[in-house]
């Protein structure tokens, strides 16, 4: 899929890989719809690429119909679709205080995930009516982000490792649902990444992820996030699979107790 010329929208676009992800596909020629609920950051960023922004809560699904309806009718309909929203978690299944609680859980499931499947489903109901495109006849490409939580997971990690799970365990179902429409869609688990989920942990826990990434030993960054999202847009053979982006990272369980 050309990335030039064509509309895309990304959930989560304000900030981290999402701000990153918006910032590169638009240098790339892209017109981008910016979708989040951070209205002050999403503005900023859309401002800065020349995109359009749309308040956006994508775990409802009135919030971001109503949000992917005015990008379409300000962009037109998108070619590609980013799913970057995304929220941490830190709790164990049981601790000093009880259980864990229930609504936390699903806090993080309705947002990782079931927002994931609201962009999913809007994008690809707007793109199997396009037009097909270049030799294959593709109509677009969705992207989603899952996490190397999702089969490396620690202590601590269980509600955020269920729903990004649940994102990698979809993508080949997708795929091959949207197959007899020339739509692709490919997942992302990234590693230990600068974003704003890291701003939440403990200092020490911090560097010690950081530490045990192989090579390079530090964070992602968002551009390189950015960098293997554009391959796998412009990569027709890419599909129904997941791309791990983590320096050799597999996830240890914590030692700070």
């Amino acid at each position: 899929m050309e990335i030039a010329g064509n509309t895309v929208f990304i959930t989560g676009g304000a900030s981290g890989l999402g701000a990153a992800t918006a910032r590169h596909l638009s240098s790339l020629g892209a017109r981008v719809g910016v979708l989040d609920r951070d209205v002050a950051k999403g503005t900023e960023v859309a401002s800065e690429i020349g995109g359009v922004f749309a308040e956006s809560d994508v775990s409802s699904a009135e919030s971001l119909e109503a949000a992917f309806a005015h990008l379409v009718e300000q962009l037109g309909a998108p070619r590609i679709a980013v799913a970057c929203a995304g929220v941490g978690a830190g709790k164990k299944v049981i601790g000093r205080n009880g259980p864990h609680p229930l609504d936390e859980f699903e806090r993080i499931v309705n947002i990782n995930l079931i927002g994931v499947f609201n962009i999913v489903r809007l994008a690809a109901w707007a793109m199997h009516d396009l037009d097909p495109v270049g030799p294959d006849g593709e109509r677009g490409v969705i992207v989603t982000t899952a996490s190397i939580a999702a089969t490396d997971g620690v202590d601590g990690g269980v509600s955020y490792s269920a729903s990004k799970g649940g994102v990698l365990g979809m993508t080949l179902p997708l795929a091959r649902d949207l197959a007899p429409w020339g739509i692709r869609a490919v997942s992302i688990s990234p590693g230990s990444f600068d974003t704003p989920l890291v701003e939440g942990m403990p200092d020490a826990y911090a560097e010690q992820m950081a530490a045990t990434t192989p090579f390079p030993p530090r964070f992602g960054q968002g551009p390189e996030y950015a960098q293997l999202c554009a391959h796998i847009i412009s990569n027709p053979m890419l599909n129904g699979s997941d791309m791990r982006i983590d320096g050799g990272m597999r996830m240890a369980p914590s030692r700070l107790r």
